[in-house]
């Protein structure tokens, strides 16, 4: 009685001593977020904001008002292939969370099987069948057949919730990829917008270019007539041969452009070539929109990039705690339920031929724990790498609005600069022909003129088309475009 005693008792030590040893585990890398912490209270520690004000919440059928723009954005949110692509990475990331709530309840199947068994004579399986009596008189089969059909169940019992947090990184993982369609989102409406402003920019650079060309075609004229008059020479002719043709193939360069740019945004909207709707009349007057940047602290409720970065950072966290569970003993349930017999016609005689088994099983990881411990560290190490790309997504969000900032404002003031060179030099054309036509000044004073207004018309077009794509991309920077 006392040995059995003692039997008991150091099989509960060793058992006790194993759990102990199992649950034996590493800590995590303790992060401090210091870059979300510090962020700045202003954009421009010289001006303030207005936490009350700030487009990145604006609607973008609301911030944008050209119709044209409107419908190929939302033929783009239709048919866009990188955002359909976007679409089925959510899906993936949704089944993994079915996936993980399903490891939370029991697994239950059913089956029916087959079998057949020769134990050797002198065995004590063999010995036993040779003197068993199935019923009086019956002798038990050799060999003997197994016949059976039943349910079986297996659950792990989450006694450390290690499911549970396994499940929660899921659900952060899903959310994230949620977030990244956002952001996808929010890229896409840039994309079309200032290709749209880069098409319409080009539309506008053909009309100069053409007028160019009209404008050299006159004076080519009129140095062919003044050459008859011999008030000029072959080579101002030649000069302003050269010049037309000059510009005649700028012309085609420019078609070229126009035909890519097009193309470009049927790319982005999914279909093949055709004509991108457009009315180019009304650029060169259009007015950008105000744009209001709030304060920094909003791009980590606005901007969808830092949003997903943060979900990933909490997924990876939940991850280390999961890897670190996998260090305790897990509890295992196991049942089966049916019928079983060694003939068919014997499974239906109840309750004779009901069997029925249940188990369960404390065990956990005790000398061989090198694949669990790289597991760890892995997902410890992803945990730092997350922390350190959300930082990152936070600071190039802080500086892009920065920038952005101070470029809307350098090139609204660009842009006047231009207006008012490109005022001066159309003046000083129509000045120069009239010198030229009355022999009071040199043809190269007519081309220099000419090749300066033409410049400064095509950069004060590039101008606007760069005021217009500065609002787009602050707007996106501020987490506009995909609400």
């Amino acid at each position: 009685m006392m040995e059995n005693l003692k039997t008991k008792n150091i099989i509960a030590a060793i058992a006790l001593s194993l759990v102990l040893a199992s649950c034996k585990a590493p800590m995590a890398t303790v992060i401090k977020d210091e870059v979300k912490e510090n962020i700045p209270q202003n954009f421009n520690q010289e001006e303030q904001q207005d936490a009350n004000n700030n487009s990145g919440t604006t609607p973008w059928r609301q911030f944008f008002t050209d119709p044209n723009l409107v419908t190929l954005i939302e033929t783009a949110l239709k048919n866009n292939q990188e955002l359909l692509i976007t679409l089925q990475e959510i899906e993936i990331a949704k089944s993994g969370v079915l996936a993980k709530k399903g490891k939370l309840t029991p697994t239950v199947s059913a089956g029916i099987g087959a079998g057949l068994k020769k134990a050797g004579r002198y065995t004590s399986e063999g010995a036993g069948d040779a003197t068993t009596e199935i019923e009086p008189g019956k002798e038990m089969p050799d060999p003997l057949g197994n016949f059976e059909a039943g349910l079986n169940a297996s659950w792990e019992i989450d006694i450390w919730k290690k499911l549970r947090t396994e499940k929660e990184s899921a659900v952060a993982h899903y959310l994230s990829t949620v977030e990244g369609k956002n952001f996808v989102l929010s890229n896409l409406i840039e994309e079309v917008a200032d290709n749209y402003y880069e098409l319409l920019a080009l539309d506008n650079q053909l009309d100069i270019i053409q007028q160019y060309i009209k404008l050299q075609q006159r004076a080519l004229e009129i140095s062919k007539i003044q050459k008859e008059a011999a008030a000029a020479t072959e080579l101002a002719v030649k000069k302003f041969e050269a010049e037309l043709a000059k510009s005649k193939a700028a012309e085609y360069t420019i078609r070229q452009q126009i035909t890519e740019k097009e193309n470009e945004i049927n790319a982005l909207l999914g279909r093949y070539p055709q004509p991108i709707v457009r009315t180019k009349e009304n650029f060169m007057s259009t007015i950008p929109p105000t744009v209001y940047t709030g304060i920094p602290s909003q791009l980590l409720a606005n901007r969808p990039d830092i949003k997903q970065a943060e979900l990933e950072l909490k997924a990876s966290k939940l991850d280390v705690e999961a890897a670190r569970k996998e260090f305790y003993p897990s509890l295992e349930i196991s049942a089966t339920l049916g019928l079983e017999a060694f003939k068919p016609s014997y499974l239906v005689k109840l309750p004779e031929s009901i069997a029925y088994n249940l188990a369960g099983e404390l065990a956990g990881p005790l000398i061989n724990k090198s694949a669990i411990k790289a597991n760890f560290q892995t997902a410890d190490a992803k945990q730092v790498q997350a922390l350190y790309e959300y930082d990152k997504t936070i600071l190039n969000a802080y500086l892009d609005v920065a920038n952005l900032m101070s470029k809307v404002k350098n090139i609204d003031q660009y842009y006047q600069l231009k207006s008012q060179e490109t005022k001066a030099l159309d003046q000083s054309i129509d000045i120069a022909n009239q010198l030229f036509r009355n022999s009071r000044a040199d043809y190269l004073e007519v081309l220099l003129n000419q090749r300066d207004a033409l410049d400064a018309k095509m950069e004060l077009i590039e101008a606007k088309q760069k005021q217009l794509s500065t609002v787009v991309d602050i707007y996106k920077s501020l987490g506009g475009g995909w609400k």
